[in-house]
């Protein structure tokens, strides 16, 4: 699992700018700071890279001539943005106008974030330096591009023989193809970035989004590398029993349908292309889109300082807009947390757990199942390999859901069989209860892992198992626990958020507040 911190381009370039530092200095406390919260949400990169790194320039550069030698790449005269105040060219995001296609006030130099077009400077209309608001004029510059108008017919290949990647990536990818596709510069007239490697190109830099692709290669070099096998990274990229999986919003599609594939493509290298491209729709917050640049939305350090990381994970997968924009609100975060983890997952659990301490001595108790109780574990193991398949699909909102339906088979189960009345006259019966409630708990907790990786280490070390769940294998979920074995005492995995949306609201002004 790699990834990294897309650092060069017009973006940080324009922020620095207004900051009055350096890209680099920019980039270097925005990566450590980023990399330090990932850790905090638990997520667990294998290799999480920056595009300043050595490894990544060097490949990018090698990559880039290769295509460049093949023939894919040449050089033209072009017409660009041009602002006479601030004496510089003004590619991607040093310029904002109207979108040619949608008529969205606020289009970028690159992409229009309202219908997802990839843009040149030149298509806006009524186009404004974003550093000094001023209309630009047009100038002549060379750049270097790369002719993806001779990649259509295997890309389209590609994309209507991929049966893994969505219908929304796949048609919206197809469609573009249909439209025609144009050569793309790979250059930019910025300084901050790598260096173009083309003869005659001193002073350009390789265009972000041609730089940022490579970066899944070169950081899974990087990786191998640094575990002492540095042709290991060929295995993923090279060898057909590979699979390659994108996790991307929508407005970042073709990037990685088109622009990737067309890259390995042109080196004449039998790359593995991607394998699925999982592409979510927009995530919006309280009915606006969602964005960086705009200051929309709760930050991801906002977020921990209100609460801890796995409830904000459960929420963002168990919601995620697969196929259809969502919309953030209060409300459904309260239901997800309060009904979904505290009342269904969390109160199972506790009820379960504690009920074997209180009378069974802390110990597994034996179990003599009936048809009934195979019943019962039988749709347990269905919606395990439910959530399995789900989740090697990318279907990350029902694998999620599922979860939940787990611990919601068991409370019904419980409420069913009463074991705190049974117990009063049929022990072995209530034995076997909380037995089949325990393997239910144990298969929660593997389950758990992906979603809520804190959590099922809290609730593992409850239950006693050796190591840690994140090491367990899928299948041990299914594995019962044997009679006699111990476990600790348990604590409630979760807390009810007593507050409405207006409470939260001021809870996170007040985070702001002393953020800022």
């Amino acid at each position: 699992m790699v990834s990294g911190s897309d650092e060069h381009g017009t973006p940080i370039e324009v922020e620095a700018l207004k900051q009055g530092i350096t890209p680099k200095e920019l980039t270097d406390r925005n990566h450590a700071i980023v990399a330090d919260l990932f850790k905090r949400w638990g997520a667990s990169f294998d290799n999480y890279t920056r595009t300043e790194s050595a490894v990544h320039k060097e490949f990018v550069q090698q990559t880039l001539m290769k295509i460049y030698k093949n023939g894919y790449i040449f050089a033209q005269d072009t017409q660009m943005l041009y602002c006479e105040h601030d004496q510089r060219f003004l590619p991607d995001r040093f310029v904002e106008g109207k979108c040619p296609y949608c008529g969205y006030e606020r289009a970028r130099g690159d992409q229009c974030d309202n219908c997802g077009r990839l843009l040149e400077t030149t298509f806006l209309l009524e186009p404004r330096c974003v550093i000094c608001g001023n209309t630009p004029i047009v100038k002549t510059t060379r750049h270097w591009y790369i002719d993806l108008s001779r990649f259509a017919t295997p890309l389209t290949k590609f994309l209507q023989e991929n049966k893994q990647i969505s219908s929304n990536a796949k048609n919206f990818s197809l469609n573009w193809i249909k439209e025609g596709l144009k050569p793309r510069a790979v250059t930019r007239d910025v300084e901050w970035g790598i260096p173009a490697p083309f003869p005659g190109a001193e002073g350009k830099t390789i265009y972000v989004w041609v730089d940022a692709v490579l970066g899944y290669v070169s950081a899974t070099i990087e990786y191998c590398m640094r575990v002492g096998k540095p042709d290991k990274w060929r295995e993923f990229w090279f060898d057909k029993a590979a699979e390659t999986l994108y996790f991307v919003g929508k407005d970042n599609i073709p990037f990685h349908t088109i622009i990737l594939p067309a890259l390995l493509l042109a080196t004449g290298e039998d790359y593995n292309l991607p394998w699925n491209v999982s592409a979510t729709e927009f995530l919006q917050f309280k009915g606006e889109k969602a964005s960086k640049s705009q200051r929309i939305g709760i930050w991801i350090d906002e977020a921990l300082e209100l609460f801890p990381a796995d409830y904000w994970r459960f929420f963002l997968m168990s919601t995620r807009p697969e196929s259809k924009d969502t919309n953030f609100s209060w409300d459904i975060f309260l239901e997800k947390i309060n009904a979904d983890l505290n009342d269904t997952f969390g109160n199972f659990i506790h009820r379960t757990l504690t009920f074997i301490t209180a009378k069974f001595n802390g110990e597994i108790p034996e179990a003599t199942l009936t048809a009934e109780d195979e019943t019962v574990l039988q749709a347990v193991r269905e919606k395990v390999e439910a959530a399995a398949e789900d989740l090697e699909n990318a279907k990350l909102q029902s694998a999620a859901n599922t979860l939940i339906s787990i611990t919601r088979v068991g409370n019904q189960y419980l409420n069913d069989k009463e074991p705190w009345n049974l117990i009063k006259t049929d022990k072995a019966k209530a034995a076997t209860i909380l037995n089949v409630s325990a393997q239910i708990v144990k298969a929660a907790c593997i389950v758990s892992a992906p979603f809520m990786p804190t959590t099922a280490e809290q609730l593992w070390q409850t239950l006693n198992l050796n190591g840690s769940v994140n090491a367990s294998r899928w299948e041990d979920a299914l594995t019962p626990l044997q009679a006699g074995h111990r476990i600790a005492k348990a604590k409630p995995l979760f807390k009810k958020i007593d507050a409405d949306e207006a409470k939260l609201d001021e809870m996170l002004a007040a985070v702001r507040q002393k953020k800022a």
